[in-house]
C-alpha cells in the first residue's frame, strides 16, 4: 500500500474547487492510504471528507521560524509519501518542494517535478487540475463537477427554530477579513427590498462577522455555540430557494451544491477564474463593489429567479 499525499492548504472556496480532483486521485489510488496536508482552519472539512484517510496539518508557519519549518520538515520525511499532488501550487509549496521533502514523485509547478504543468492565469483551478491529471494518466471523472453532498447537515430544525420559511433567499456578505473589496456595501438595502416584495432575507455570518450581520434586516442564523459550521451551512444553502453572496467559500459551498444564485465579484479575482462557469450560478462583476448598484443586483436576481 503506498502513501499519498495531496497539498491542499486553503482557502475554504478553493478547497470546494479541489473537491473533484480530490476524488478522482482517491479513485486512481483506491488500495493505498490517502492523506491531505492542510491548515488548522480546514481540520473540520478534510476530516469529513470521504475521499480522506488522513489529515495532516501544516501550521503554516513564517519561513523565518525557522525551528517550526525544520519540525514539519521532520514530520514529512518521517512519512516518506510515495507520491506527491500538489493542488495549491504556489510559492510556499514549490519552497516545500525543494527543502522540506525527500526526493518524491511530484504532480506540481516546480521545474523539473515528474508531472509539470503551470496553470495559465484565465483558467478555473478545476480545468486545470482537470488537465494536470489527464498529464499524469488519471481519469480526471470528478474533477469539473464536484460532489459535496458529504457536507450537508439536515438544517429542518435549524430553520424552524428560526422561523425560517420555504422560498427563502440566502445573503453572503461576508468575506475574508482581508480582502475587504471583496464585499458588496449594498446587502442591507438588498434585504430591504427582499422584504417589500414579500420574500425572506436569510444570512449566516461566520465567526469574524457576527456584528455585521445584526444591521441585516431578516433572519440570521446562529447556533447555540455562535456561527453555524460548515456542514450546518452547506444544509441551509441547500434548502434556499435562491443566494446572493461575494467571492468567497459559503457562496462556492452553495454554488457547487447545485444552488441556483447570482455570485458578485470585485476586481481582487476574475469571475471566471473561480470555476463559477461550472455551476448553476451566475454572476456580476465590478472593479469596486461599490459601483455595482442595488438595482443592477436586483435586476439580475429577478432575471435569474423567475420571481
Amino acid at each position: 500500500m503506498a502513501d499519498i499525499l495531496i497539498i491542499k492548504l486553503s482557502a475554504l472556496g478553493d478547497l470546494v474547487q479541489a473537491d473533484g480532483a480530490i476524488r478522482d486521485i482517491r479513485n486512481f489510488h483506491p488500495d493505498d492510504r490517502l492523506t491531505v496536508m492542510t491548515t488548522p482552519s480546514y481540520r473540520i472539512y478534510m476530516e469529513r471528507c470521504p475521499w480522506v484517510d488522513e489529515v495532516f496539518i501544516d501550521p503554516r508557519a513564517p519561513r523565518y521560524h525557522l525551528a517550526q519549518i525544520l519540525a514539519l520538515r521532520k514530520r514529512l520525511q518521517q512519512r516518506s509519501f510515495d507520491r506527491v499532488y500538489d493542488l495549491q501550487q504556489v510559492g510556499r509549496t514549490r519552497f516545500y518542494h525543494r527543502y522540506l521533502f525527500p526526493p518524491t514523485w511530484w504532480l506540481g509547478d516546480v521545474e523539473g517535478c515528474e508531472v509539470f504543468l503551470k496553470r495559465p492565469g484565465d483558467r478555473c483551478a478545476a480545468d486545470h487540475f482537470h488537465a494536470h491529471l489527464r498529464l499524469a494518466g488519471i481519469p480526471a471523472t470528478h474533477t469539473r463537477r464536484c460532489d459535496l453532498s458529504w457536507m450537508v447537515d439536515k438544517a429542518d430544525e435549524l430553520l424552524d427554530q428560526h422561523g425560517v420559511e420555504p422560498g427563502f433567499v440566502l445573503l453572503i456578505p461576508g468575506a475574508s477579513a482581508a480582502h475587504g473589496a471583496k464585499r458588496w456595501p449594498w446587502f442591507e438595502q438588498l434585504a430591504q427590498r427582499l422584504i417589500e416584495h414579500d420574500l425572506q432575507p436569510v444570512t449566516v455570518p461566520g465567526p469574524a462577522e457576527m456584528d455585521q450581520y445584526h444591521a441585516i434586516p431578516g433572519k440570521t442564523l446562529v447556533s447555540k455555540d455562535g456561527y453555524l459550521d460548515y456542514f450546518a451551512l452547506a444544509g441551509v444553502a441547500q434548502q434556499a430557494a435562491f443566494v446572493i453572496g461575494n467571492d468567497t467559500g459559503p457562496t462556492h459551498i452553495a454554488a457547487h451544491l447545485g444552488c441556483r444564485g447570482l455570485a458578485l465579484y470585485g476586481g481582487h479575482t476574475p469571475a471566471q477564474t473561480t470555476g463559477i462557469q461550472l455551476t448553476r450560478f451566475t454572476w456580476l462583476e465590478s472593479e469596486d463593489l461599490a459601483d455595482l448598484t442595488l438595482e443592477a443586483v436586483w435586476q439580475k436576481f429577478l432575471e435569474q429567479a423567475g420571481t
